[in-house]
């Protein structure tokens, strides 16, 4: 299933981490912004992780669930980074 995570740090060192780590799990499409292809088993992993690199009382992370039928369904307005991943309609 491929998931957007999605996460506002204001701290440099805890933000930097959580990219370092979420760039091992999927391909960054914005600053903040993750697309990442995971089983339920490895979205808990990350969702654990996630919550030790974070301080939840300052920092914010969403994870959001594309479906078989939205994943397709999504428009990028400019160039795809990575065309492999591009089921895609692109405007």
């Amino acid at each position: 299933m491929r998931y957007v995570i999605a996460y506002d740090i204001s701290d440099d060192t805890r933000r930097n981490k959580v990219a370092k780590f979420l760039e091992g799990w999927g391909r960054r499409v914005q600053k903040s912004v993750f697309e990442c292809d995971l089983s339920l088993e490895e979205l808990q992993v990350v969702q654990k992780r996630l919550e030790e690199l974070m301080v939840l009382a300052e920092d914010r992370c969403h994870i959001y669930r594309l479906c078989g039928e939205c994943q397709p369904k999504r428009i990028v307005l400019g160039q795809e980074i990575e065309p492999e991943w591009a089921q895609t309609l692109i405007l």
